[in-house]
């Protein structure tokens, strides 16, 4: 996977949560910390050529034995860790930052009733993920480098068929038992037999885990395809044999089981709030990669339905942290007392990373979808110039790649390296594909758009008749029903149903609360949703999920829209055994622009940038590291904090 993007999908605190999606299982919908993410809502070398040369389950009889590897602190992807063994902490924190102090945020639109992300039943709290250690830790410095957490000493075969981790004989979980490598083959085994469906596909070509004795494990490949696997598997979260192996695993539970992390879980109140606390025993406070991280003692998270009244909660000083995700709030809601008086900052981050996708998706489930020219009829309804200047005060881009802000975006004309790739699959793909250009282009004006539109639906077989465009042989209406959970993006959808209506579509929405819209999700029961599909500088295993057809109906994938098409799932798969950055970003613009040009989706927007207001009570080191803002460096200023307590009354 994408070493960024696990942190940003299963976070600890403040890198990312979840921002109306489901992510690794997690189960939990909630705005929070999403950076970048609007809520208002010579030629190439050959991008085909074969992996390393070797057949699933087929291991060559002289693979390296583990002896003759050398013990190594860290591993990168393509190159070497850039931090050496020796470091004493990563370089953009403060080891001296003084502990204590709380952060408040607010979970927006959502409830919890489960501690456990990790299973597909119930809704996870927010922010869980910070109780677990893995085996190894991303530096934010780099983009494709992690050192060792739990293992103090890496192993990995020349051949990447197997890699070996050495424990740390001081890890401990909160409950004192020893971290162990009997926890780490029951973590593995436990999440692939009765976790989320992710982690089957995730981990599919680990072929075995092994505790070769208390403080050594082995993982073994069934094939070398995947060069991000061994660090995949590094990042494994460790759970406590001793405790789950006599409960049920799949079942929802709001105890507060023991982890090995930073954080242990303190006070739940179901549905309500959940508090984190900052362990003092902590087993791996000192080491290279928590020095000067992990510095506040109190982590809550405080939920609401309603984010307006999230943010009068901030405004009123009950809130520390405050992702701004609204272009109106940001552009001109800053004008109350303690804003004036100093107690409230503003924070912009460019953001370094992909931008997100956000989008309209389509149920292709369902038969009103299967033709194209359907879809991207329906899509020249969302009109983003008038959104952009009537309601986001032209803060916003359009989004026009899977890969947006990056070198993995598709533009133009498919490069000769692309077309290597494609022309295999040309008789599967439009033509139109091969001959416009990327950004697709549509007319700027809205009725040459609904012209447009129109004329896509009548090749389509569609026909208005007294103001109601009806399918010419079934008689059918084209009717469509856009399902949410939060009133917050009707104003973004009543303007693309107005459109719709002038097409004679007819369109309504249905907004649901959140246990309602998790079930529909699941059963697929819907017409058209909104969705999110992070990536990060480096995708890899995680695409499975997003877009291939063995998940297409598998509920909580990313493959929310039942994406299924052969060339999608093959150039998926290529991209995993990428073994170049080259070959990766020649995949991944192949890959974006046959996703575009399936209109399976109606991409929204983006800044490019994340929006931060806090009470300024926090200090954070600077500059910031290059792949993203690191909240576990930042710490609290307690006379600062008991000012702003004194001042707000309101602790």
């Amino acid at each position: 996977m994408s070493i960024a993007l696990l942190r940003r999908l299963s976070p600890r605190p403040g890198l990312v949560a979840t921002l109306c999606v489901m992510t690794l299982g997690l189960g939990h919908l909630a705005y929070a910390e999403l950076p970048g993410a609007p809520a208002d809502a010579p030629p190439a070398a050959d991008a085909s050529a074969a992996p390393l040369e070797a057949e699933p389950g087929d291991l060559p009889e002289d693979a390296a034995e583990a002896d003759q590897v050398p013990t190594v602190h860290g591993l990168a992807l393509y190159d070497d860790p850039a931090l050496p063994d020796d470091f004493t902490h990563f370089p953009h924190v403060n080891p001296d930052a003084p502990k204590g102090g709380s952060m408040t945020r607010a979970a927006v639109g959502s409830s919890f009733d489960s501690t456990n992300p990790f299973i597909i039943r119930g809704t996870s709290a927010i922010g869980i993920s910070q109780i677990y250690d893995t085996l190894l830790e991303s530096n934010p410095n780099e983009p494709f480098s992690l050192y060792g957490l739990l293992a103090e000493g890496i192993r990995l075969d020349p051949e990447r068929y197997w890699i070996e981790f050495d424990l740390r004989r001081e890890a401990r979980f909160h409950d004192g038992e020893p971290v162990t490598a009997h926890d780490v083959a029951f973590s593995f085994e436990l999440l692939i037999e009765e976790g989320n469906p992710f982690y089957g596909g995730y981990y599919a070509e680990v072929q075995s885990v092994e505790a070769i004795d208390d403080h050594t494990v082995r993982f073994e490949f069934s094939s070398n395809h995947s060069r991000e696997l061994p660090l995949i598997v590094g990042q494994l979260p460790v759970l406590p044999r001793h405790y789950w192996e006599s409960r049920d695993f799949s079942a929802p539970t709001l105890a507060r089981h023991p982890g090995s992390g930073p954080y242990r879980i303190g006070e739940v109140q179901p549905g309500r709030s959940i508090t984190y606390v900052r362990d003092d025993d902590y087993w791996g406070r000192d080491l290279p990669v928590n020095r000067g991280r992990y510095n506040i003692d109190r982590l809550v998270y405080d939920y609401y339905r309603d984010r307006d009244i999230a943010w009068e909660a901030f405004k009123a000083g009950v809130m520390d942290y405050r992702t701004d995700a609204r272009a109106a709030t940001w552009a001109i809601g800053y004008d109350f007392p303690a804003y004036r008086d100093g107690l409230v900052k503003r924070l912009t981050i460019p953001d370094v990373n992909p931008s997100m996708m956000q989008a309209f998706v389509f149920n292709l489930r369902r038969d009103k979808f299967s033709d194209p020219r359907v879809r991207e009829a329906l899509s020249l309804t969302f009109d983003f110039p008038w959104l952009n200047a009537n309601i986001f005060y032209d803060t916003y881009k359009r989004t026009e790649s899977f890969f947006q802000n990056s070198e993995m975006a598709a533009e133009g004309l498919p490069s000769d390296a692309e077309l290597a790739l494609l022309e295999p699959y040309r008789d599967q793909l439009p033509a139109r594909l091969f001959e416009e250009p990327v950004p697709i282009e549509h007319p700027e004006n809205l009725r040459e758009r609904l012209r447009l539109a129109l004329d896509l639906l009548r090749e389509a077989g569609y026909e208005v008749e007294d103001g109601v465009l009806r399918h010419t042989e079934t008689g059918r209406p084209l009717s469509i029903e856009v399902l949410l959970y939060d009133s917050g993006l009707e104003r973004v959808v009543q303007p693309m149903l107005r459109n719709m209506a002038r097409l004679g579509v007819q369109s309504s929405i249905r907004i649901v609360d959140i246990n309602q819209y998790l079930n529909r999700l699941r059963s697929f029961d819907f017409d058209m949703t909104t969705a999110h599909f992070p990536q990060s500088n480096n995708p890899g295993n995680e695409q499975r999920d997003m877009w291939t057809s063995d998940v297409a109906e598998t509920p909580q994938s990313r493959n929310l829209m039942g994406l299924q098409h052969p060339v999608v799932d093959e150039l998926v798969e290529q991209l995993i055994r990428a073994d170049s950055r080259e070959t990766l970003n020649t995949l991944t613009r192949a890959l974006d622009r046959v996703l575009l040009w399936q209109f399976a989706m109606i991409p929204h927007y983006h800044s490019g940038e994340t929006r931060i207001a806090v009470w300024d009570k926090f200090d954070w080191p600077e500059p910031y590291p290059e792949y993203g803002m690191d909240l576990d460096a930042w710490w609290v200023d307690a006379e600062r904090e008991a000012e702003i307590n004194r001042r707000v009354r309101r602790r």
